[in-house]
């Protein structure tokens, strides 16, 4: 009987060996689209717009990543995923990717079998309440009724952070942002508890939003970032090389505006060559021509524009670079070499 099991297990894990060793890079370029997991609506991150386009942050990943490999930055199908729905998409092979402001975990890396990719957003958990509740710390919390999508890592925070401030609080349960906008405002909680991106895009897109504070404490790290499944190194490599291409263009000052030209006319800047494909063989090493940085950065800008366009401080999101900034301007950004 042992016996039996012990092989069943193996047979199990030859297949997922096997649908690993056929490499989703390969199965992306003969589909011809990359299935890539978002949010189910997040304003800025990921959401359809009036004519059911995607576009958002976490979607210029996902674009970006289309045009490195298919040459098409509209080459992808989005899947909408919730909170415990996400993992599983990605686990059985319904998504190739995940680009959904998810919090990279040891639990997540490890006991999951999911590779995160890099980091695109630094983050941390806060919360929003109506300016009326006259709230001006989550110290002040105790007791209340807390809206909190299941199956995150915020979930774990607030019952870490209210159990260490000895506070209690009433949990609602909710599974997208929109509904727990929705019960925020309808009055069923009188808080709601996200990452605090999330919550300058969710209160960006109340009637009032100055009615709603976000309140100054964040109780939490949230490293937000691409991931995809272990044991399919080549494909973690393109996501992964993708989105340090979009960092560090615009470290180098690459930008939508200039790097045709750039390309067309190599500098002198070995790195910036190198980057771009007019110098070195970096594309031939990812299973890709030379031109496959040059078509990721080219269909949304790079990391700077990408964040200004969607989520910065002239957006309706207003956010600052802070811990985003490149880590010459004494932020978190940082894209190893490309060498």
């Amino acid at each position: 009987m042992k016996k039996s099991v012990f092989l069943g297990a193996l047979t199990v894990a030859g297949i997922a060996a096997g649908a690993a060793a056929a490499g989703t890079l390969d199965d992306v370029k003969a589909r011809g689209t990359l299935n890539c997991g978002v949010t189910t609506g997040l304003v800025g991150f990921a959401a359809p717009d009036a004519n059911g386009e995607w576009e958002g942050f976490d979607v210029g990943v996902c674009r970006a990543v289309a045009a490195a490999v298919l040459g098409d930055g509209s080459a992808v199908e989005f899947v909408p995923t919730t909170g415990k729905t996400r993992f599983t998409a990605l686990a059985s092979g319904e998504i190739d990717m995940l680009a959904r402001n998810t919090t990279w975990t040891f639990s997540r890396d490890v006991d999951l079998k999911f590779e995160f990719t890099g980091i695109n957003y630094y983050d941390g958990q806060g919360f929003i309440v109506p300016k009326a509740l006259g709230v001006s710390s989550a110290k002040e919390l105790s007791g209340a009724t807390i809206c909190i999508q299941t199956g995150t890592t915020t979930e774990l925070n607030l019952a870490d952070y209210f159990r260490a401030n000895n506070m209690d609080y009433e949990p609602v349960p909710i599974e997208t942002n929109a509904e727990g906008q929705q019960q925020y405002l309808a009055g069923a909680c009188d808080v709601y508890t996200t990452d605090r991106s999330g919550l300058a895009a969710t209160r960006a897109a109340f009637e009032n939003p100055g009615d709603h504070v976000i309140l100054p404490e964040t109780i939490s790290k949230e490293p937000l970032g691409p991931l995809v499944r272990h044991g399919d190194n080549e494909w973690g490599d393109v996501v992964r090389w993708t989105l340090n291409a979009l960092i560090a263009a615009e470290e180098y000052g690459v930008t939508s505006a200039n790097i045709a030209d750039m390309a067309s006319a190599p500098g002198d800047k070995p790195e910036v060559n190198r980057l771009l494909g007019t110098e070195g063989n970096l594309g031939e090493m990812l299973g890709l021509d030379a031109d496959w940085a040059v078509r990721a950065i080219s269909v949304g800008g790079n990391y700077g524009e990408l964040f200004e366009k969607n989520i910065g401080e002239n957006t309706p999101i207003g956010l600052s670079r802070g811990l985003n900034a490149q880590w010459t301007d004494g932020g978190l950004l940082y894209s190893p070499p490309f060498r």
